[in-house]
């Protein structure tokens, strides 16, 4: 690549640019710079050079797959043998079978522009942004994938998520949430136990599901969240690592009365086999039907978790353990319910400082 410039007859200079494009044909051009000084001719030639290179369209290589002949080969070699949870292979999936090959299938990896990430978008325009976010993400990993795999020389489009904005997480207020374990207690052991290890321990459906004898400790009062599971499927807790959850006193109290020998799962049926995630939903909801709860569903008692102890003033870090979040801005979710630590950040003005006041730092500065 270059750029030379030379005297143009009858007054100012042209500028001569060979670039070499990422296809390997170069490419010429001669233009009459716009400006009379020799240097501003230099920088606008070198800004002609960057244009050219960043909008020329690359030649298309030979046997690149169209995005319907690649995705089963990114399902497999990428989220498969990256042992990505089942749930996050099924919902990579769904979204490629749902929204992607339908409008992009029949278009080469290397011929995904920009104008195609915007035509998408306004098809999704009904969709939350969140649920476009993921959309857009899974289109995004398979493009970097079939980068590093050499199928593709480089990205074809620049993928821009949209803004989403934080919403606060719903939940069972305390009044609630003790009618909810009444009406569970109605229900059955197995609705009365599934309700408090969501709102008192803090489990996911699938850890709740997941959750045997040998991982709970009633002398010491605790339990070990060791394991998940998806429509029959084993793996580790979200975020890949185990967590350590003390039992509150009711919670110990409804396992004691709960222990049972007809399987090594904490919810089993008569015949010892494991409850289903639709059976712990379906228990769930008659609790909330029962206790006249708007909110029936089973990830409503993590986020009561949560937000109960946020409410008794549970430092942040606490509750991230607790709960198992990953990233502690999943927590601060949660942290606008604390009174305890917005009454304390206030009180901090009320004590007597030790440095100098504003006028001190003032005549300081003069």
């Amino acid at each position: 690549m270059s750029v030379k410039i030379r005297p143009f007859r009858g007054g100012g200079w042209e500028v001569d640019i060979r670039v070499r494009l990422p296809d390997g044909t170069w490419k010429r051009e001669r233009r009459k710079a716009p400006v009379s000084s020799k240097s501003g001719a230099i920088r606008w030639g070198q800004d002609c050079e960057r244009e050219i290179l960043l909008h020329r369209p690359a030649k298309l290589r030979k046997g690149v797959p169209t995005l319907a002949e690649f995705a089963p080969r990114f399902l497999e070699g990428y989220a498969l043998a990256n042992r990505q949870k089942p749930s996050g292979i099924a919902g990579k999936e769904t979204i490629l079978r749902v929204h992607l090959l339908p409008l992009l299938g029949t278009k080469r990896l290397d011929a995904i522009g920009n104008e195609d990430i915007q035509k998408l978008k306004g098809a999704l325009d009904q969709k939350a942004a969140k649920t476009v976010n993921n959309i857009l993400s899974v289109l995004n990993t398979l493009l970097r994938v079939a980068v590093e795999w050499e199928i593709i020389e480089r990205m074809p489009c620049t993928v821009k998520l949209l803004r989403t904005s934080t919403t606060e997480a719903a939940f069972h207020e305390y009044k609630e949430y003790a009618r909810l374990i009444e009406a569970a207690r109605s229900v059955d052991e197995r609705a009365h136990l599934a309700v408090l290890l969501g709102g008192d321990a803090g489990l996911r459906c699938g850890e709740i599901m997941a959750l045997e004898w040998t991982d709970i400790d009633l002398d010491r009062q605790r339990l070990r969240v060791e394991r998940s599971e998806w429509k029959g499927r084993v793996t580790d807790p979200k975020g890949g690592r185990s967590r350590l959850v003390p039992l509150t006193s009711r919670l110990a109290e409804a396992l004691r009365a709960h222990r049972h020998l007809q399987g090594h799962r904490v919810l089993c049926d008569e015949d010892g086999q494991p409850l289903s995630q639709k059976v712990v939903q379906l228990l769930v909801r008659r609790s909330a039907e029962r206790a006249n709860l708007a909110e029936k569903g089973v990830h409503i008692l993590r986020h009561t978790f949560c937000s109960h102890l946020a409410m008794r003033g549970a430092p942040p870090r606490a509750i991230q353990e607790l709960a198992g979040h990953k990233n502690l801005s999943t927590t601060e979710r949660y942290m606008h319910l604390s009174p305890a630590a917005i009454e304390g950040a206030i009180r901090l003005l009320e004590q007597p400082g030790s440095g100098p006041v504003c006028g001190e730092i003032m005549e300081t500065g003069t």
